[in-house]
């Protein structure tokens, strides 16, 4: 098929914006969501906040990220500087692959656990209240890593160097492997992760209203069934709202950046057999790293979300962490 003078042109110009896009909002990303995250995890860390078995989750997640920036967007950020190993030197290529793939899987399914978390607070039954616990946040984090590093590990085999052809050198080496990682990733990796969100979202938001209306009716009933309610542990606390709309605040944002990835490795996949003009394919491939580049985005903002929405208690969380880092350096 034929390309016409003005269509190589648009190639060009589409390949030269992407390069500067890779290059400069990637490490605007990789600085933004580095610093985000290890602020993050310092204000969470603290004794105040550490106990509550959401903060464990959200530690998690903000781990899993900064892992997931690193091995996503170094090769991106060094590229104007220095050459990619990862599209040259095979097991390089794989390792980073699989790294990438299983801490943003990690990232994502994590927040998707806050959401449980939050949801088994708030309900009525006491026994469900309980179930939110420290030792049940760890033991989620664990088989949620477990099971993205076995989901993930085909990637050894189908992750392979030196390609030409497809949007990245580090790529699937062929159908059958690319049509399972799209899959994994659009289906697992978002989809069903944000449809959970949504459904124990909407399922916090009843018990909470169901709590409200309880309370208001025990309050009208007797003076000393009121003053019982005032010290109902069913009654959120202020650390437990402002996680609440943290969370909110973070599903919102994630399935903003996250969705156009989902839908065009969807769309790849469902049009692989489809012939495509060069032009038509650049603009798939510019589409795709876009979208690429913005999930980054989603791993990155964390501690920019729960400054601006956590409410009194992580501003006071932050401010405690920034006296305490004043502190030392006054000592040396």
């Amino acid at each position: 098929m034929s390309t016409s003078s003005s269509d190589v042109v648009l190639i060009a110009y589409l390949k030269n914006t992407l390069a500067q896009i890779n290059f400069y909002f990637g490490m605007f990303i990789f600085t933004f969501g580095i610093v985000g995250n290890i602020l993050n995890i310092l204000v969470l860390s603290q004794r105040p906040l550490r106990s509550n078995p959401c903060v464990i989750i959200f530690l998690g997640s903000s781990t899993a990220g900064i892992i997931a920036i690193l091995s996503g967007l170094t090769s991106r950020v060094l590229s104007g500087v220095a050459s990619d190993l990862s599209a040259t030197v095979n097991w390089i290529c794989k390792f980073r692959g699989f790294i990438l793939f299983t801490s943003r899987a990690v990232t994502f399914w994590l927040i998707m656990l806050a959401t449980v978390d939050r949801w088994l607070l708030s309900c009525l039954d006491v026994h469900r209240r309980h179930t939110s616990s420290m030792k049940n946040s760890l033991k989620g984090i664990t088989i949620i890593t477990m099971i993205s590093i076995l989901i993930h590990s085909q990637l050894f085999y189908c992750y392979e160097a030196n390609l030409i052809g497809t949007p990245l050198k580090c790529f699937t080496r062929n159908i059958e492997c690319r049509l399972m990682n799209d899959l994994a990733f659009a289906i697992i990796a978002i989809l069903v992760p944000l449809m959970c969100i949504s459904i124990f979202g909407w399922m916090t938001i009843s018990n909470m209203r169901q709590t409200r209306r309880r309370v208001g009716a025990m309050t009208i009933t007797a003076m000393n069934f009121s003053k019982q309610t005032i010290h109902n542990p069913r009654q959120p606390k202020k650390t437990d709202r402002h996680l609440l709309i943290i969370l909110y605040v973070q599903v919102i944002l994630f399935g903003f950046f996250t969705l156009p990835l989902a839908i065009q490795k969807l769309y790849a996949t469902l049009t692989m057999y489809i012939s495509k003009s060069a032009l038509q394919i650049t603009i798939e491939d510019f589409i795709y790293q876009v979208a690429l580049i913005s999930t980054y985005f989603a791993m990155g903002m964390p501690f920019y979300v729960n400054t601006l929405t956590g409410g009194s208690v992580f501003r006071k969380a932050v401010l405690t962490l920034m006296k305490l880092i004043i502190q030392k350096m006054m000592c040396k």
